[in-house]
């Protein structure tokens, strides 16, 4: 039996394929520093209990592989004692290829914004279709409430990340999944602490492309043009979709509910069906339509496919509704970039109609830390009726190089919009409570868990009453 020791086990993507391998029938063991709940706890209840820091004496004399997270580095004991004991060792996407891919159909989601719903998308459908996919996603979908399975299916739909392996291996992690069908929601600049600039960027998803067989298939949204501009670069069969006139597969008749969005499918110029998706935005309906081309084209039937969406219920932390209290509903939303910052109040201010929108916002990502990205914030944020700006979070970046939190407020309040730098999540909490009114909807935007501010804030609304 293969022994495989996890640096860096409590990371989700990490926890995740050490359950999967566990699964089928390697033994595994981890390690992390200061380990945390709730991958920890996920780990445990599979009978993987991950040892705490990390020590030279964690790798066992008998593991025969050590997989390398890649927020760990020189430096790190266990690293130190693999390389100097020359103990066999890999990123986590080599691994997730080697044990899973090459006897699999790979379906890989990538692109700047939207991967995550997209693959959960994806993954749903060809398991409403009887298609039993396996799947591994960074995130937790509401319909499978895991971030992955294997089936029994040959589909395999995965997460590209074009984010870096390991401090050993800084190409990204996409180009390890022997892609078969592949998916370019969109390409934007992102990720300035591994690349200097889209170009850079854009070469590792041509990269990508580059590897789907002739047999294949190249599935890019047409609303984007860097993503659209790959094709030139595919050997394999090419579709397009989105919301121009000219993608194969187009939503058409789109109507704004408060709690879902209607539209219709066209592949080819033909009325494939309609769909009621319970998830609001014009993002979200290109992110479904990538999903529906992709899942065709493994094998699922048109009318299965649209039949599922109308059942998924979202991602976690992707404007998800966390609770109403007083009349005020808080959303929950990753948004680390200002396109996704963007995407999230067009489509909350498409369904809100006249209710006054909050945008709590907290730069927290190695993207939106960066003054770079400043001048886009703002015009994001200029979407909502209320800005909070927190606290730039933990950078070490000098300050020419870091968002400013009061030139952002400044530059918004010259607009027009009502923003405020507030210190300190205790008093975020507080303006909050005193302010929001009965029908407002505030979205707390963070990758980060933001000390648990959602469940504060609804309950100080809720003590309020």
């Amino acid at each position: 039996m293969t022994k495989v020791h996890f640096i860096g086990v409590c990371g989700t993507a990490m926890a995740t394929v050490a359950i999967l391998l566990k699964q089928r029938g390697l033994e595994v063991r981890g390690s992390d520093e200061h380990t945390y709940a709730p991958m920890s706890d996920v780990l445990a209840r599979h009978g993987i209990k991950p040892l705490e820091g990390y020590s030279a004496e964690h790798i066992a004399p008998d593991v025969d592989l050590v997989v390398v997270g890649n927020a760990v580095s020189r430096g790190n004991p266990e690293v130190e004692w693999v390389l100097e004991k020359r103990i066999r060792y890999c990123s986590l996407p080599e691994i997730v290829r080697d044990q899973f891919l090459w006897e699999r159909l790979p379906v890989v989601v990538a692109g700047t914004h939207g991967k995550t719903t997209t693959a959960f998308m994806t993954a749903w459908a060809l398991s409403e279709s009887g298609r039993d996919p396996s799947f591994l996603i960074g995130g937790v979908s509401k319909n499978f409430l895991t971030s992955g399975q294997l089936g029994n299916g040959k589909a395999f739909v995965i997460e590209g990340d074009e984010y870096d392996s390991a401090f050993f291996d800084k190409t990204a992690k996409f180009l390890k999944y022997l892609p078969h069908i592949v998916v370019v929601n969109n390409i934007e600049f992102d990720h300035a602490d591994i690349y200097s600039d889209l170009k850079e960027l854009r070469l590792a998803f041509t990269r990508l492309v580059n590897l789907i067989p002739r047999d294949g298939q190249l599935l890019l949204c047409a609303d984007n043009a860097e993503a659209a501009g790959l094709a030139v670069s595919a050997k394999c069969a090419v579709e397009t979709f989105g919301l121009a006139a000219s993608a194969d597969w187009r939503a058409d008749k789109i109507c704004h509910q408060s709690a879902s969005t209607t539209f219709d499918v066209v592949h080819g110029g033909q009325l494939v069906g309609s769909v009621n998706l319970p998830l609001l935005g014009v993002f979200n309906i290109r992110n479904a339509l990538g999903s529906i081309a992709a899942a065709v084209r493994v094998g699922a039937s048109e009318s299965d496919v649209l039949n599922a969406l109308e059942e998924f219920c979202g991602v976690r932390r992707r404007l998800e509704l966390r609770g109403v209290a007083r009349g005020v509903a808080v959303y929950d939303d990753f948004a680390h970039h200002p396109t996704a910052v963007r995407e999230t109040l067009e489509g909350l201010r498409a369904a809100a109609f006249a209710r006054r929108i909050w945008a709590v916002f907290e730069p927290r990502s190695a993207t939106a830390y960066r003054k770079v990205f400043q001048s886009e914030f703002v015009d994001a944020l200029q979407l909502a009726d209320e800005v909070i700006v927190a606290d730039v979070y933990r950078t070490a970046l000098p300050d020419v190089e870091s968002l400013s939190e009061g030139e952002l407020v400044s530059r918004l309040s010259q607009r027009g919009v009502s923003a405020r730098h507030v210190s300190g999540v205790d008093s975020i909490i507080s303006l909050l409570s005193s302010e929001a009114r009965d029908g407002d909807l505030v979205v707390i935007m963070s990758n980060g868990d933001f000390e648990g501010i959602h469940g504060r804030v609804l309950s100080r609304l809720a003590a309020s009453v």
